[in-house]
């Protein structure tokens, strides 16, 4: 008997489900693979062939600038990259510089009509000079971090992309910029006479001394000039597992700026400034090279992602008008909230188990209610009051009105009183705001004392994307899947660059004890 043909299509929707499922997968493990083909070792490579003596500190127009080139273009040729230049060829000459160029098409018939452009500049400073070093001038800056570490960087995320069978959707543009050092020469001519229209350039990334990572901290500028960056490279920071300081700042320091003027969002990676910039003693053996591998496997990462993002929103203005100033604003925690009930208690009698009642505040919940200093609670909202940190969740988790007993010194017999608490029974336990730059994010700024997110870990600055498969766009949005959850809530946080999976207990089970620093607490 045939099927129905409701059930024939389900049956198909089935099937087509579980082959995408398949589908995925495998090319989740294809790129996996592809990340670990960058090496310490060929991020080892290629910079100690930059930056040897032999190429005399590749100030443009010199032999050594066109022999680095010559390597670059061979590596690229190596790897499968196509010339992205006039008429096939790799260079964009124009006075006595090169820019380099390779090209990647794209596997989606129409975002490989977009194209991603990823860039290093090439150059240094030569023997130095006075208006590009800092001493001592007459002898080589072979420019080890300053930029042979973000050449090598693009040559190892070069190779890496030639290990896919299937290409990202959209198209990619490598570019090796030159005359970098005297004033971004190489990629304001690029955006002057570009070799691909601007307007089907989505954004760009920007790799300048990844060189020296330091306190696994990377700094990575840009997020702020389209939505959403900051969580689209924090997603691909799984295996690198680097500390990303995001910086609000536009500064003209290095090439992704003469895209910025064009109005292109931009990402760039930098691991900061150090004592041998622009120096001679800028070499190799300074450079920190299994840094350098994690710093490059995140951009491949990131360059995939970026590739593959169904949309890509466009330049975010208001990103001029923001600063390092904006950015400690947002960061600064709300005022703590006062206690529901308004007392404290003695400490050291509540890690022997009892909540003894050390002082009350005049006018709260506590002294309104006839609490007196030496008063032992019994019990709170019908539950025995166990040690401090229990019975702090507890109060966060009552109705109002609700009760409490307790023993009171000189009385035989506990008694019981009413307690009017302000305020609603707490969830989560924090306050947010929310970042027209991360329109999915919910920001917190403040994390109440002993809440169910305070237990789970959650701290000031982490930012909320998901609760449970759910996303949200709004405050409102956000709250409503917080409230539909019957349970413990399970949240996806990311912090400082790094994503993780939180669950947060309802209070009735949240409760653990913890070593109090301090001899007299308050509720």
């Amino acid at each position: 008997m045939p099927y129905p043909q409701t059930y024939r299509i389900v049956f198909f929707f089935l099937i087509a489900s579980a082959v995408a499922a398949v589908s995925f997968a495998a090319e989740t493990d294809t790129r996996n693979a592809a990340v670990m083909t960058i090496t310490t070792e060929k991020a080892k490579e290629h910079v100690g062939v930059l930056a040897d003596d032999t190429f005399e500190g590749r100030a443009a127009g010199s032999r050594g600038n066109r022999a680095a080139g010559i390597y670059i273009i061979e590596r690229l040729k190596r790897f499968g990259v196509a010339g992205g230049g006039a008429k096939g060829g790799y260079y964009q000459s124009f006075a006595t510089y090169n820019n380099i160029l390779g090209q990647v098409e794209g596997s989606d018939p129409e975002l490989k009509k977009q194209t991603v452009v990823i860039g290093a500049h090439y150059d240094h400073v030569g023997y130095g000079s006075p208006n590009n070093s800092y001493g001592p001038l007459g002898r080589i800056h072979n420019g080890a971090d300053d930029n042979a570490s973000g050449v090598a960087g693009l040559l190892a995320v070069a190779e890496a992309l030639n290990q896919l069978p299937t290409k990202p959707r959209r198209s990619i543009l490598f570019a090796f910029w030159d005359g970098e050092e005297g004033g971004l020469i190489g990629s304001k001519h690029w955006v002057e006479h570009p070799t691909i229209p601007l307007s089907q350039i989505p954004i760009v990334v920007n790799a300048d001394m990844i060189g020296r990572l330091r306190n696994n901290n990377l700094l990575v500028y840009g997020t702020r000039t389209c939505r959403d960056l900051r969580w689209l490279v924090s997603q691909q920071n799984d295996v690198s597992n680097l500390v990303l300081d995001f910086n609000w700042d536009i500064k003209s320091d290095s090439d992704q700026y003469s895209f910025c003027t064009r109005d292109i969002p931009y990402l760039m990676m930098h691991t900061g400034q150090h004592g041998d910039y622009h120096r001679p003693s800028d070499d190799a053996d300074k450079i920190n090279n299994d840094g350098l591998r994690r710093i490059t496997q995140l951009t491949f990462k990131v360059l995939v992602a970026l590739c593959d993002a169904p949309r890509l929103d466009g330049f975010r203005h208001q990103a001029r008008r923001e600063s390092h100033i904006d950015q400690n604003a947002l960061a600064q925690p709300l005022a703590p909230l006062p206690g529901r009930l308004g007392l404290a208690w003695d400490e050291k009698a509540a890690a022997q188990g009892a909540i003894i009642v050390a002082s009350v505040t005049p006018d709260r919940a506590a002294a309104k209610g006839g609490l007196r200093s030496g008063d032992r609670l019994l019990k709170f909202a019908g539950r025995e009051v166990g040690n401090a940190r229990e019975f702090r969740a507890s109060v966060l988790a009552a109705q109002s009105p609700t009760s409490v007993v307790i023993q009171r010194p000189g009385e035989n017999a506990p008694r019981e009183l009413s307690l009017v608490l302000p305020g609603q029974p707490v969830r989560l336990g924090v306050s947010w705001r929310a970042d027209d730059a991360e329109p999915g994010a919910m920001i917190v700024n403040r994390v109440i004392p002993g809440s169910p997110a305070d237990l789970a870990g959650i701290r000031l600055n982490d930012r909320i994307h998901r609760v449970g498969d759910k996303q949200f766009a709004t405050t409102q949005e956000f709250q409503q899947a917080v409230a539909e959850v019957d349970g413990a809530l399970v949240l996806e946080v990311e912090s400082e660059g790094r994503v993780k999976t939180i669950e947060v207990p309802q209070l009735e089970t949240a409760a653990a004890d913890q070593p109090s620093e301090t001899s007299r607490k308050a509720e």
